[in-house]
């Protein structure tokens, strides 16, 4: 496919991350001397000093990770990138070099049960219980480290040798998926209540895939032959239309207490339409699906094509059907564009900018089509 007019378009308007990542991940070609100079712009933006100055003496960036904001009076974050994952996510979207010093005291802090130790120390109960167990639910996504994890591999360092098992955990529980038809399977028909809700619950040897899983596999390269990247794609074929998932949520059984899933994939994920708007990281899930290798195996992904094509076919730029003016600038980016778990990428620096919106989809439609098809 033609993307010359949606590259002119952001050529010609993104900010400075769009800029640099168009050019190093799609267009090829950057010189080194062009690369310092976009990072450097990078580096210049309030967010990324924002990060920086949350960083501390031993790595550590933020206050906790995936955690509360406030607890019982005591504010935690000032602003959403305090968040040591939304932080972290930050560094991964805006494409700093893995070898950056942040990124490399960060990833030493992940792996230092000092730091981690010294870090939660000070956090609410209930997520210093969590570091204390942060090996419970790794086959469900559920726990700490599944969040440390993940992270280091987005931050560039998940195919290291000590890390390599988390990938097969993450494959293998997207094959588990195909061993059933029913979610119910593998879950427990005692219920636990939490809020308004009734849980089903799942044991710790069983696995279930989560949105840390599928992240995992998609910045790591380990685990990828053809054989487990055609597993991959079943699995999730088979979730989006076959899988029977009736429950109103899934906790995991830990010990003798329950741990809530970080965005469980048990359910039918849409293909991209300019209709489909207000969906949990949905960009963000067929990014990832599509990161992995798999391509149009994956049903869903070869729609989304198919769809995108349609909608650049104009004039190159992606906009979405918004059903108002209130629903759009609630789905688009804010001030601090933190991702933390489940939110969209958003990498224009400014939303005042008109354009801004347009092209932050725009890339993301260029992104997506040149994995899917290639320029």
């Amino acid at each position: 496919m033609n993307l010359s007019k949606s590259i002119d378009f952001l050529l010609e308007n993104a900010g400075a991350v769009i800029q640099y990542r168009l050019r190093k991940e799609i267009l090829g070609g950057i010189t080194p001397a062009e690369e310092e100079k976009w990072l450097a712009q990078i580096y210049a933006l309030p967010n990324f000093k924002l990060v920086e100055s949350y960083a501390k003496p031993n790595g550590f960036i933020g206050e906790g990770i995936h955690g509360f904001t406030n607890w019982r009076g005591v504010k935690f974050h000032q602003t959403p990138l305090q968040d040591g994952e939304s932080a972290a996510k930050l560094l991964v979207y805006y494409g700093i070099p893995k070898a950056h010093p942040l990124i490399t005291g960060l990833v030493s802090a992940y792996r230092n049960d000092d730091v981690l130790q010294e870090e939660y120390r000070n956090r609410p109960p209930t997520e210093y219980k969590g570091f204390l167990h942060r090996n419970l639910g790794l086959r469900q996504g559920g726990g700490l480290n599944t969040l440390l994890y993940t992270l280091q591999a987005m931050l560039g360092y998940g195919d290291d040798a000590p890390l390599r098992h988390f990938q097969e955990i993450s494959l293998d529980a997207f094959a588990a998926m195909l061993q059933i038809t029913n979610i119910e399977e593998i879950t427990e028909d005692t219920r636990k209540k939490k809020g308004n809700f009734f849980y089903h619950f799942i044991t710790e040897e069983k696995y279930m895939p989560c949105c840390y899983h599928l992240a995992t596999l998609a910045y790591t390269q380990s685990w990828r032959t053809p054989e487990n990247i055609k597993i991959l794609a079943r699995a999730i074929n088979h979730i989006n239309n076959d899988l029977v998932n009736e429950t109103e949520g899934i906790l995991i059984k830990g010990g003798s207490g329950y741990l809530g899933t970080l965005g469980a994939l048990v359910r039918p994920i849409l293909p991209f339409s300019v209709d489909t708007i207000g969906h949990v990281m949905h960009r963000r899930l067929l990014t990832e699906m599509a990161m992995t290798g798999a391509g149009t195996q994956i049903e869903i992904l070869r729609i989304s094509a198919e769809n995108l094509r349609e909608a650049l076919e104009k004039d190159g730029i992606l906009r979405l059907n918004y059903a108002s003016e209130a629903q759009k600038k609630a789905q688009s980016g804010s001030k601090y564009n933190a991702v933390g778990g489940y939110g969209e990428v958003f990498l224009e620096p400014d939303y005042r900018k008109k354009t801004a919106l347009d092209c932050d989809l725009t890339f993301w439609a260029v992104q997506f089509l040149t994995m899917l098809i290639g320029k």
